[in-house]
């Protein structure tokens, strides 16, 4: 898959929490605040065959 630079607004690593049958993961801040996340939405992972992940925000029903 190839990535075009000048769409790239922002690059962030985190880290994976496993504990038990629990997983967490932190958004960055930056990304909270620029799609002005708020506590409980939701974000869906897409995987693809090739290991790529998608994160994309869950827009709720109108």
């Amino acid at each position: 898959m190839k990535i075009e630079l000048d769409h790239v607004e922002f690059i962030s690593e985190t880290h994976i929490t496993i504990r038990g049958s629990r997983r967490r993961t932190t958004v960055p801040k930056e990304i909270v605040d620029r799609l002005n996340l708020e506590d409980g939405e939701r974000l869906r992972w897409v995987l693809l065959n090739d290991g790529t992940i998608f994160i994309v925000r869950v827009k709720p029903a109108a």
